[in-house]
């Protein structure tokens, strides 16, 4: 009896504990399942608030890549430009001049768009360090300009003969912050920037005397430090550094920067070439990817959020900046008439940035409208192209020839951009050539692969077989009307010949 009694204890005693088991089994279950759908919850909250982290840095990102967009292409320009022990063709050394001696023919494939009007006198400086002198001859009154390009190619002075006359002239270019004591006779230029470009243009009529007059100018213009002003002064070999790209197009090596090279590049430069007062909302967004003025751009610092953001910034900015040449038609920065591109909005800035990076990626070293306007044509209308297998015409009714203080050109491209092989060797027509006049007193040009005839030669712009592009330069357009500037002037349309 007794161990039947301890049997049924026992059997008690494992009931209880089994009904225990039981019973706090789906308890845990229950706390597990809670756990789980609580980490799971709070996964997808930081995955929210990291992708949505993610979303906001991208979107500054692009507009700071824009923003930075001007600064960087002009240092990798500069690179590529200076990158030589001395002056030769299109390059020289820091501090020392590129004196283009002629117009370059068709077989020219350093520059796109190159010009057949104007002999480029140009030089880079770096004025962190100490002001340069600029001196620039009497010019007997001759048509040029000096725009003087900071490092995000504002145009910040632009002496000529539009604004200073041509008269011999002696600028002292200072840099950020600079203070001292300048030659008397010497005029002060205020650089907001480290980077200067000096972009001089003379006009030439490409004969041989012509040539030769320009070239006596040319080598009378210097640039030295302060320093070495008013006392024989030989500036030092470039150095050559292997290292540069010197055959891939600048903006294709700007492009090819990942985020990390661009921001990187960019904070660098900010040391020196410091962003303008009305830019502070755009530093203030610039700290929030890690760009910070003064300071190296470090991206192992930054969260994995903010890195991944950034790191997808570079195309879709690039796109934006090309997709202004048709969005900024709208905006009203961009104008599109009778077949023509241009703007007026160009060498003063301001806080347009996405203005900006354009023209700095389709114009680079462009001037302030009031000395050039350039109106470009790839067909004559949006929906089709020019081509040399068609012939047109460019009428100029009487008294409507493009109205300039300067001088007008109308310039054929291939459809690269370069000049096209002609038996007259012509890559432009301009108010210098003469033209044979209608009866009613107009102007036809003729835009053709094939002579138009002996008797209308003279009217006559050379077009290859394929496709091509057409630009026209206005120097120094009027600002009374009628004029390009306020829109009461307008480019002719092209037209199919009949």
């Amino acid at each position: 009896m007794q161990r039947k009694h301890l049997s049924w204890a026992a059997t008690a005693a494992l009931c209880a504990l089994t009904l225990a088991a039981c019973s706090k089994q789906p308890e845990t279950q229950v706390d597990r399942v809670a756990m789980e759908a609580k980490a799971k919850a709070e996964a997808e909250a930081k995955a929210l608030e990291a992708a949505s982290k993610e979303a906001e840095v991208r979107a500054i990102a692009i507009e700071s890549y824009v923003y930075a967009y001007p600064l960087v292409t002009m240092e990798m320009t500069r690179r590529v430009m200076t990158n030589v022990a001395a002056p030769e063709g299109s390059r020289a050394p820091m501090g020392q001049f590129v004196r283009m001696r002629s117009y370059p023919d068709a077989s020219y494939r350093d520059v796109t768009a190159p010009n057949a009007d104007t002999l480029y006198t140009t030089t880079w400086i770096d004025v962190s360090k100490e002001p340069w002198i600029l001196s620039i001859p009497d010019m007997k009154d001759r048509y040029a300009l000096f725009p003087m390009l900071d490092g995000f190619t504002s145009v910040f002075q632009v002496p000529g003969k539009r604004t200073t006359g041509t008269k011999a002239q002696t600028y002292a270019i200072t840099g950020p912050g600079w203070s001292g004591e300048l030659p008397a006779g010497v005029t002060e230029y205020k650089s907001p920037t480290a980077l200067v470009w000096i972009l001089g243009r003379i006009y030439c009529t490409g004969t041989p005397e012509d040539y030769k007059a320009v070239h006596a100018l040319q080598d009378k213009m210097s640039v030295v430090p302060l320093s070495a002003y008013g006392k024989p002064y030989t500036p030092a070999p470039g150095t050559v550094d292997p290292g540069i790209d010197m055959k891939t197009a600048v903006r294709e090596q700007v492009n090819a920067l990942d985020a990390t090279a661009y921001f990187k590049l960019f904070a660098e430069l900010l040391k020196t070439n410091p962003a303008a007062a009305d830019d502070a909302p755009m530093v203030a967004k610039l700290a929030k990817i890690g760009v910070v003025p003064g300071q190296d751009f470090d991206a192992a610092k930054l969260d994995p959020a903010v890195a991944k953001g950034l790191a997808g910034a570079p195309k879709p900015a690039q796109e934006l900046i090309m997709d202004w040449m048709k969005a900024g038609i709208v905006a009203g920065d961009m104008k599109l008439e009778n077949g023509w591109l241009f703007t007026t909005k160009t060498g003063l800035y301001g806080t347009n940035y996405i203005q900006r990076a354009l023209v700095t990626a389709i114009g680079l070293g462009a001037n302030r409208p009031q000395d050039a306007v350039y109106p470009t044509s790839q067909g004559p209308d949006i929906a089709a192209k020019y081509s040399g297998e068609k012939k047109y015409v460019m009428r100029f009714e009487k008294g409507h020839l493009p109205p300039v203080n300067g001088f007008w050109s109308l310039t054929m491209y291939d459809a690269d951009y370069f000049f096209v092989d002609n038996k007259l060797n012509r890559y432009n027509l301009s108010q210098r050539n003469k033209f044979k006049t209608n009866p009613d007193g107009s102007v036809d040009l003729y835009i053709q692969n094939e002579s138009p005839g002996k008797d209308k030669e003279s009217n006559w712009l050379p077009a290859p077989k394929g496709d091509f592009v057409l630009m026209m330069r206005l120097y120094w357009p009027k600002e009374e009307a009628p004029s390009i500037l306020d829109g009461s002037w307008k480019v002719p349309g092209v037209k199919e010949a009949s």
